[in-house]
């Protein structure tokens, strides 16, 4: 199966940018709840650096 990564929200926006998770991107909790307005759940997405 292919791997799966989480994209949520944080109360800490200082900790953003920075490794201290499994993988999963952390927005903004008030920029996490405009993409889940944008979007569905189980759109893929596409990572760039």
């Amino acid at each position: 199966s292919k791997p799966t990564y989480g994209i949520h929200g944080t109360p800490e926006p200082s900790k953003i940018g920075k490794t201290n998770s499994h993988g999963c991107v952390r927005l903004t909790n008030w920029d996490a709840t405009e993409l889940a307005k944008m979007v569905k759940p189980g759109t893929t997405v596409e990572f760039l650096e």
